[in-house]
């Protein structure tokens, strides 16, 4: 069985950075593609960052200021990890987080990691 989980999130200051973290397990599969999307209270879930291939796809919002990347696709414990790495936050940018893999043909999302923005 496929699991998801994410890590990293918390509370930051306006500028400030963190670095979120997500791995599938359960799988011998390397996932085709992974993404960070995140909602914020009372918006829609949105695509923040993806990365499949050698390819990354980031929202208007936070180009030049978050970063993806992930785990070497020939390292089978970190081949489907992927990271976000989040500078110059700002308010607008808390929500929950959440890691989505596809392996295999099917969509794996992860729990949520609560990302908070505040002075």
């Amino acid at each position: 069985q496929v699991q998801v989980m994410e890590s990293g999130g918390g509370l930051v200051q306006p500028g400030g950075s963190l670095r979120l973290s997500c791995t599938a397990s359960g799988t011998i599969h390397t996932a085709n593609a992974m993404a960070w999307h995140r909602q914020a209270p009372g918006k829609e879930r949105e695509l923040v960052a993806g990365i499949w291939g050698g390819a990354t796809k980031y929202a208007d919002s936070v180009k030049g200021r978050f970063t993806i990347s992930r785990g070497n696709a020939r390292n089978p414990d970190a081949r489907n990890t992927i990271y976000l790495q989040m500078n110059n936050l700002k308010p607008e940018d808390t929500a929950v987080y959440y890691c989505k893999e596809i392996i295999y043909g099917r969509d794996y999302w992860g729990q949520g990691t609560q990302v908070t923005v505040s002075s």
